[in-house]
């Protein structure tokens, strides 16, 4: 016998239908978004105002921003699985998806001038790489595609007489410049930013890596149930141009090839842990 529903049962199922399917498209808990702020100002708290407040919104989720204050931080944050969301840079990114299960779902707005290169004093004797060769470099920190694993990706083969680690890409330069190191390694578009402030005498590019480095990308991470991570993925998708704009990333954008980034990470990491020896053999 066919059980007869009254007007009220009807609606009473209507409406517990109506709050099942919602409960379904919305994420549920909190959201911690991870980014770098190099300058560890405020300034990124107002560029990610609108964009956290409109997913918060969308999602009907608690949304916190987390910067972390150079790649060492992130990296930390990375292996804890603490960022449910990362607006990562290349090396960063790199480390992500192959070391720690994190799901690139949309690349941020590239910088056609993001190629890794090694200088030098304008007026170093320096005309090759294999002449660093029982010198003195300083690199970026870990997590740095222009800066860290493209630099002693290239530098593989030689023995240095020191590696420095320097905070900010400002700081490479700065070394060189007073002579605390020969060489030091960053991106074309930090030494176009940086190079003419710091030295009168100028800088030299002494080699230039010859590959594209892939733009960054926006990335979902593991501790995120699969489910969820699908929300994101359309909320983000469905984001209003302006306000992703803000935050650099490109709604519909196809996902850019890591293939090569990873393979320079996964070739940096075998020797990492020689990088402090003096002198440091790059092999």
């Amino acid at each position: 016998m066919i059980k007869q529903f009254s007007r009220r049962d009807f609606l009473l199922f209507l409406l517990s239908l109506t709050v099942a399917c919602q409960s379904k498209s919305k994420y549920q808990g909190e959201l911690t978004i991870g980014a770098i702020n190099y300058s560890g100002g405020e300034q990124i708290i107002n560029e990610y105002a609108k964009f956290n407040s409109y997913l918060g919104e969308k999602m009907k989720a608690y949304i916190q921003l987390e910067p972390a204050y150079n790649e060492n931080q992130a990296i930390e944050r990375l292996k804890e699985r603490s960022w449910s969301l990362v607006f990562a840079p290349p090396g960063l990114a790199a480390i992500a998806i192959s070391r720690y299960q994190y799901t690139p779902l949309f690349p941020l707005i590239g910088d056609s001038n993001l190629r890794s290169v090694i200088v030098v004093g304008k007026d170093s004797s320096l005309g090759e790489l294999k002449m660093l060769e029982g010198q003195t470099v300083v690199l970026g920190q870990p997590g740095s595609a222009t800066g860290y694993y493209l630099p002693l990706y290239n530098l593989y083969g030689l023995t240095l007489a020191e590696i420095l680690f320097a905070p900010t890409p400002k700081t490479v330069l700065e070394w060189v410049a007073q002579g605390k190191a020969t060489a030091g390694a960053v991106s074309i578009a930090e030494l176009d930013l940086y190079g003419s402030q710091l030295s009168q005498s100028g800088f030299r590019i002494l080699f230039k890596d010859p590959h594209l480095i892939p733009p960054g990308v926006v990335l979902v991470g593991p501790s995120v149930e699969r489910k969820n991570q699908e929300y994101i993925r359309r909320a983000l998708n469905e984001f209003p141009s302006s306000l992703a704009q803000e935050v650099g990333y490109v709604p519909n954008g196809k996902v850019p090839d890591y293939y090569y980034m990873i393979a320079v990470v996964e070739r940096v990491m075998a020797i990492a842990s020689q990088l402090q020896n003096k002198p440091v053999r790059l092999f």
